[in-house]
């Protein structure tokens, strides 16, 4: 008997999905900063065994949209609850419940089976995380409530036990070779774009996005030609830096 389908991560921005999906998919799918919204797009990362093929999709945050791109975000949380085998809904020690009332409803009325991960708990009391056990049973009461560490691997392997329980019969959906359904570019981009989030902090916005021009693999080196696109003028500056340092750093760190 061979099982398959698909595990949809979502929950608010910062809790830790990129980081927990990466831990389960056991490659870096997900870039995963200490910032919130770093995720964009819905990305698949594929974890196979011979007997099981999980496709899980890592979501942007739940997020109140101000601009286009926001709404785009939203757009891909929203779907995941539509499309998904099991729901896995990310949250952590300190998530306000009124702030998502609306998109938690949702998750309650669901039909297919939702663990909800109370994440980061190591950094929390053991009263106040069977505080929110027992808060969260009354706000959706079908699901199975886990709290994990996924940065520090804790829990994370009985999560993956309980999906693999949890699915359904059927077979692969995709190659057992397979582990994303995104091109080599894709993760090129992500990783510069992950490295301008961290090393410029605050100066530079959400709205920065990155395309690869060229990726060619030779035997000894990977040659990458990409261009950074960002909102105005004078965050040139501040991307390129004083002799072309701050770029430099991006490019070769």
């Amino acid at each position: 008997m061979h099982k398959a389908g698909f595990v949809n991560i979502v929950g608010n921005p910062n809790v830790g999905k990129s980081t927990l999906m990466n831990a389960l998919v056991g490659e870096r799918v997900s870039i995963a900063t200490f910032k919130s919204q770093t995720t964009r797009h819905r990305i698949m990362g594929i974890y196979n065994t011979e007997d099981a093929q999980i496709v899980f999709s890592d979501t942007p945050g739940i997020i109140k949209p101000n601009y286009k791109l926001q709404e785009s975000m939203l757009k891909f949380s929203l779907s995941a609850l539509v499309d998904a085998d099991i729901l896995l809904y990310v949250t952590d020690v300190i998530e306000d419940f009124e702030k998502n009332s609306e998109f938690i409803k949702k998750v309650s009325e669901l039909n297919i089976p939702v663990l909800l991960l109370i994440n980061k708990i190591d950094l929390s009391s053991q009263d106040k995380v069977e505080e929110l056990v027992v808060a969260w049973e009354k706000l959706i009461p079908k699901a199975e409530i886990l709290p994990i560490s996924a940065q520090n691997n804790f829990n994370v392997d009985y999560v993956m036990q309980r999906i693999i329980k949890l699915l359904p019969e059927s077979p692969p959906y995709f190659d057992k070779e397979q582990w994303t359904d995104k091109p080599a570019r894709f993760f090129v981009s992500e990783i510069i774009r992950e490295k301008i989030l961290l090393y410029y902090d605050k100066e530079i916005p959400y709205a920065v996005e990155v395309v690869v021009e060229e990726f060619k693999e030779n035997p000894e080196i990977i040659n990458i030609s990409a261009v950074i696109y960002v909102e105005r003028e004078s965050q040139k500056g501040i991307i390129i830096g004083k002799e072309g340092k701050a770029l430099k750093k991006v490019a070769t760190e």
